[in-house]
C-alpha cells in the first residue's frame, strides 16, 4: 500500500509539472461553467437574438450578403461564424452560442500563455481562473455574441506580437498572425475592433526602439490580409447597393459615437464594471497599484496602459453599454492576480505586518452572512419568481465563510497546512459554485423562458411546423425571437386584411392592428398573438 501511495504520488507529481497540466486544469475549471445548465435554452431577446435570426437568414437563404435585401450597418464576420455553426450543428439555440464558447475557451488559454510570458506561471493560471468566473464575461461567453470572438482575435494579436520579441528566428510569422487577427477582427465587429487595437499603442510605441514592430512591414501585410473578407463582402454589396454600404457602416458608427444610450452618463463603467466584476475589480486596482509601485520590465506599458487607455476611450465614447466593456476583462483579471498573490504572501507570514486580509477574511464573512440570511429569508418567504435566486445567497454565503476560518485555522489555532493556496481557494470556489448553480437552474442560458414553454407547447408547434406564418406590424424588443423561433415564414404585411383566407399571422397588439376580420386566436406569448383568420 505504501508502495502504490508513492508510486500515486509520484505520478501525479509529474503530471503537474507536465506542459499539458495548466490547459487540462483550467479546461476542466471552465467546462462545467460553460456546460451546466438546466436543460432547457432560449435566446436573450435583443442582441443574442438579431445575431441568431440574422444568420439563420443567411443560412436559410443561401445569400451570405445581403439575405435582409437591403444595406446593413454591420459587417457580417459573426454571422458567417453562426451560420457556418448552424450547419455543422443544426439550427438551434445551441449552435449558436458555440462559437462564443470555443472562443471562451481560447481565451483562457491565451490570457493564461499572456501572463506566463508577463508575470509568471502561478499568476498566470490564477489569472486564467479569475477571468472564468468574471460573471459578465462568463455570461457573454455563453450568448451568440461577438464580444468574446473579437477579444479572442485582440488576445491571440497580443499574444503573437510577444512571441515575436521571444523567438526572433519565427517573428515574421507571429507579426503577420498579429496583424491578421486585427484585420479579422474588423470583419467580426466592424469599428468597434479599432478601441482594443489603439489601447495596445503605449505598448508598441513605448517599447519600440527594443521590439521594432511598428516599421516591420510584415505587421501591415497581415493586417492587409485580414482585411480581404471585408473587402470581398463589400465588392458584392456594392455591386448591389453602391457604396449605400459603407456609408450605414459609418454612419452607425458615427450614431454611436454621438449617442448617449438608456442615460448611461460618463461615469457609467466607474459603477458597472466593479458590480459586474465582483470582487476581483477591487483586486486589480490592488495589482495596478504595485504595477505602478514596481513597474514589470517591457511589459508595463501593456499590463497598466492597455486597461488604462481602453478604459477612457469606453468612457469618452457616448454610447455606453456593458458589454462594451468586455475587453477589460482579461486585464482585470491578471491584475487581479497579482493584487491576490500580494495579499497571500502577507496571509502567509507568521506575524503580518498588515491587516488587510485580515480585514478581508473577516468583512467577507460578514458579508457571506448576510448573503446566507438573505438566501434563507427569500428560500422561505419570496414568492416563486425571486426563490430561484435563493440558491445563489445560500452558496455564496456559505463559501464566503471558508476565508474567514482559513485565517483563524492559521493564525489563531495555528494549523500551518492552512496555506495561501487555502486562502485563496476561498475567493476562487464560492463565486465558481455560484455561477456553476446559475447556469443549472438555467439563470444563464434561458433568458425567456415563456417564449420557450409557448413553443413548445404541441398545438403551436405543429402549427409552425407546416404553415408559413405571416407578420403584420411586428415590432418590439421579442420581435427577433418570434423571427428566430418560427420555422416557415411568410411575407410581412401591413394590415389582417392583406391575409390570404385560413392562412396564419403573428400580430403584435401594442400596434392595435385591424382586427375586424374574423379569426381565431391560437396563442398569446408576451404582447404577440398567433391568429388564423377565418
Amino acid at each position: 500500500m505504501l508502495y502504490k501511495s508513492h508510486l500515486l504520488q509520484s505520478i501525479w507529481r509529474q503530471f503537474r509539472l507536465s506542459a499539458a497540466f495548466p490547459y487540462l486544469s483550467l479546461l476542466i475549471w471552465l467546462l462545467p461553467l460553460l456546460l451546466f445548465t438546466s436543460g432547457q435554452n432560449s435566446l436573450m431577446a435583443h442582441d443574442e437574438g438579431l445575431y441568431a435570426w440574422r444568420a439563420r437568414r443567411m443560412f436559410d437563404s443561401g445569400d451570405w450578403i445581403a439575405p435582409w435585401g437591403t444595406v446593413h450597418h454591420k459587417t457580417p464576420g459573426f454571422y458567417w461564424i453562426i451560420a457556418s455553426s448552424y450547419k455543422l450543428f443544426g439550427m438551434s439555440e445551441v449552435s449558436a452560442r458555440i462559437p462564443s464558447a470555443i472562443a471562451g475557451i481560447l481565451c483562457l488559454f491565451l490570457i493564461y500563455e499572456i501572463g506566463n510570458i508577463i508575470l509568471n506561471k502561478k499568476l498566470a493560471w490564477l489569472a486564467a481562473a479569475i477571468l472564468s468566473i468574471e460573471f459578465l464575461w462568463l455570461q457573454h461567453c455563453r450568448l451568440g455574441a461577438p464580444n468574446v470572438p473579437m477579444i479572442f482575435l485582440v488576445l491571440l494579436a497580443i499574444f503573437s506580437l510577444l512571441k515575436a520579441e521571444l523567438q526572433p528566428k519565427y517573428s515574421s510569422l507571429w507579426r503577420l498572425i498579429a496583424g491578421l487577427c486585427l484585420g479579422l477582427g474588423f470583419f467580426v465587429r466592424s469599428f468597434m475592433i479599432f478601441l482594443p487595437a489603439m489601447a495596445i499603442l503605449p505598448y508598441l510605441i513605448g517599447e519600440h526602439r527594443r521590439h521594432r514592430h511598428l516599421t516591420n512591414p510584415i505587421l501591415y501585410l497581415g493586417l492587409v490580409l485580414g482585411f480581404i473578407p471585408t473587402l470581398i463582402w463589400l465588392w458584392f454589396s456594392w455591386q448591389r447597393y453602391g457604396s449605400d454600404s459603407l456609408n450605414a457602416i459609418l454612419q452607425f458608427v458615427f450614431q454611436l459615437g454621438s449617442e448617449e444610450r438608456e442615460g448611461n452618463s460618463i461615469i457609467f463603467y466607474f459603477w458597472n464594471v466593479p458590480l459586474k466584476a465582483f470582487p476581483w475589480v477591487f483586486f486589480s486596482i490592488l495589482g495596478l497599484v504595485l504595477a505602478f509601485r514596481r513597474p514589470i520590465s517591457y511589459y508595463h506599458l501593456l499590463l497598466v496602459g492597455f486597461p488604462i487607455v481602453l478604459f477612457t476611450e469606453l468612457s469618452i465614447f457616448s454610447t455606453r453599454l456593458s458589454h462594451y466593456s468586455l475587453g477589460l476583462y482579461p486585464f482585470i483579471a491578471l491584475l487581479a492576480a497579482l493584487g491576490l498573490d500580494w495579499l497571500g504572501k502577507i496571509y502567509q507570514k507568521t506575524k503580518p505586518p498588515r491587516n488587510i486580509p485580515r480585514n478581508l477574511s473577516y468583512g467577507f464573512g460578514g458579508l457571506g452572512i448576510l448573503l446566507l440570511l438573505v438566501g434563507i429569508y427569500v428560500l422561505i418567504w419570496a414568492n416563486a419568481d425571486f426563490r430561484k435566486y435563493a440558491p445563489l445567497g445560500l452558496i455564496m454565503g456559505l463559501g464566503w465563510l471558508i476565508l474567514p476560518v482559513v485565517w483563524i485555522g492559521r493564525h489563531h489555532f495555528g494549523y500551518k497546512f492552512l496555506t495561501a493556496r487555502y486562502w485563496l481557494a476561498g475567493w476562487l470556489i464560492p463565486c465558481w459554485l455560484a455561477l456553476a448553480v446559475a447556469g443549472s437552474l438555467g439563470l444563464i442560458g434561458d433568458y425567456n423562458p415563456a417564449f420557450r414553454t409557448f413553443f413548445q407547447e404541441p398545438a403551436i408547434a405543429s402549427i409552425l411546423q407546416t404553415h408559413p406564418i405571416y407578420f403584420v406590424k411586428v415590432d418590439g424588443k421579442n420581435a427577433v425571437l418570434l423571427n428566430f423561433y418560427t420555422p416557415i415564414h411568410g411575407t410581412s404585411l401591413e394590415t389582417i386584411s392583406q391575409l390570404p383566407a385560413s392562412s396564419y399571422a403573428w400580430i403584435y397588439l401594442k400596434n392595435s392592428p385591424d382586427l375586424s376580420r374574423p379569426h381565431r386566436i391560437i396563442g398569446t406569448v408576451q404582447g404577440y398573438q398567433l391568429i388564423q383568420v377565418l
